[in-house]
């Protein structure tokens, strides 16, 4: 119960921020109406109790099933049975992933059906089980990561010259789908127990992060694959979306719990199904250790549900609404800075972010402070979304203005920041777009769109996510710098003092 409070106590001072700017923004500029507010305050409710059961789930239940699973790739010690492995397991998981489902399914709803959501899913899912079985590969042969991700966003910049600017925008979101709150512990998990199992514990604890993000750039170059051999250059969107008038409550949260259960139960199952078989042929764990890892399940699977029943039904309708409000004043500057406020305070509340950070301090020992990791990450974040809204503000300005420095930047930054640094970095960007940002975030935007003349939803509002999924490498390639500059320092300071003895 000791853990179950203290996940407790950290979701409830990140969603508390999110909170207070939706109500002071409501009450100076926007006057959502009464059933919104309310709607919004039940799912700040819901959000806080689901994020902090999902987190304890996870600790006690997908931590594990992970740590294990990796331990018994690393063990079979033949690469076609890895990179097999890492196939079958990326596929199931991510095609179970209900962002990546959410995400494909706002896809086909604004392209007028064009991209139905089963192609986006599909698509994406074996694009994040090819890059995964790589992702395997290199681990167990040392392959220097800045190196393969140079190659992977060197073919993304190629592909990205014959695709549309909706299938860009299109291509970079599902990436960050696809890594999204269940997706993201497993697989983090599962690069641990590989890692942990190499003699050199350096390359052990570099080793550690990277998979995350090699799994991402996978699904970025299925989707422009498609898009370029579909020929869809260009798409008209759908109409708005509307925010519906119904004073109806509590119908809005109890109404989508079927779906969202099945969905998350979907996302589990193959992770419990390869676990049992995992136990009856070569675990063969206590019974004590399959009853925790069951309830951690379960936990996992509760949390997960009453959470994005809180962001569905509580959030979305209300960032919808108080983006159309600020966009509406006309005041540019303004929309920009309320971009930048809400991706500081949104990504504290993203379930994967957790996960992540916690997984940095255990690894580097405490060397590398979540805190600090946090910091960076919402300063990423926060640029993301006020760039995003400058970009819906401003004619003219496209995604690729902002991707491809960006990456290129991310790519040279690979090459002087410490290694352990660069696989943080580019998990975070994966970990950065999850759900919160996938539906509150987004959903503001996609308001904020509806106010601005001239604006298109899908590459205006579309590509937000590839945004956020790409300041964050760069943030946290920049703290790595800053440790290492801080580790020569100490080295040249120690130097100087011995000599002076």
């Amino acid at each position: 119960m000791s853990l179950l409070t203290e996940k407790l106590k950290e979701v409830l001072f990140s969603v508390i921020p999110i909170a207070v700017l939706v109500l002071v923004l409501n009450f100076l500029f926007v006057s959502l109406s009464w059933w919104l507010i309310i709607r919004f305050v039940i799912g700040s409710f819901l959000i806080v109790v689901g994020m902090s059961l999902f987190l304890f789930g996870v600790s006690i239940g997908i931590s594990p099933i992970g740590h294990f699973m990796g331990n018994f790739i690393a063990k079979t010690n033949k690469v076609w049975i890895i990179a097999a492995l890492g196939f079958v397991l990326g596929f199931f998981i991510s095609i179970a992933e209900p962002a990546l489902h959410i995400h494909a399914s706002q896809v086909e709803l604004v392209s007028s059906g064009l991209l139905s959501s089963g192609s986006i899913v599909i698509t994406a899912s074996i694009g994040i089980a090819v890059f995964l079985a790589f992702g395997l590969v290199r681990i167990v042969y040392n392959v220097a990561l800045q190196k393969l991700m140079t190659v992977f966003y060197g073919i993304i910049l190629v592909l990205s010259l014959f695709s549309s600017g909706e299938f860009l925008a299109i291509s970079f979101d599902a990436s960050g789908a696809t890594t999204g709150a269940m997706t993201v512990p497993f697989i983090l998990t599962l690069a641990l127990g590989i890692s942990i199992l190499k003699r050199d514990s350096r390359s052990s604890e570099n080793d550690s992060f990277g998979l995350l993000g090699v799994a991402s750039a996978g699904t970025i170059i299925s989707v422009l694959l498609i898009g370029i051999v579909s020929n869809n250059t260009s798409m008209e969107s759908a109409p708005d979306y509307l925010v519906s008038e119904s004073t109806a409550i509590l119908g809005y949260f109890f109404g989508p719990v079927p779906g969202i259960a099945r969905e998350v139960l979907l996302s589990l199952l193959p992770i419990l199904l390869t676990f049992l078989l995992l136990q009856l042929t070569s675990l063969r764990l206590s019974r004590r250790s399959v009853r925790q890892i069951t309830f951690g399940l379960f936990f996992t699977f509760l949390g997960m549900v009453i959470f994005l029943v809180g962001v569905n039904a509580g959030f979305m309708d209300v960032g919808r609404e108080i983006g159309y409000g600020i966009a509406s004043t006309g005041n540019k500057a303004f929309v920009v800075i309320v971009g930048f406020i809400l991706g500081l305070v949104t990504i504290l509340a993203e379930p994967s972010v957790y996960v992540l950070t916690h997984q940095i301090e255990d690894v580097t020992s405490g060397a590398v402070k979540r805190r600090i990791v946090l910091v960076a990450l919402s300063a990423g974040v926060s640029l993301a979304v006020g760039f995003s809204m400058v970009r819906i503000v401003v004619p003219g300005i496209q995604l690729w203005h902002f991707l491809l420095p960006g990456y290129v930047i991310s790519i040279f930054l690979s090459f002087f920041s410490p290694k352990l640094f660069v696989g943080i970095a580019f998990d975070a960007g994966g970990v950065a777009s999850g759900p919160m940002i996938g539906t509150f975030v987004l959903a503001f935007a996609q308001g904020a769109v509806r106010a601005v003349d001239g604006a298109n939803i899908l590459l205006d509002a579309f590509g937000l996510i590839s945004m956020v999924a790409m300041t964050p490498i760069i943030a946290l390639q920049i703290l790595g710098l800053i440790y290492k500059m801080k580790i020569r320092k100490r080295g040249v300071e120690s130097s100087d003092d011995s000599r002076e003895s």
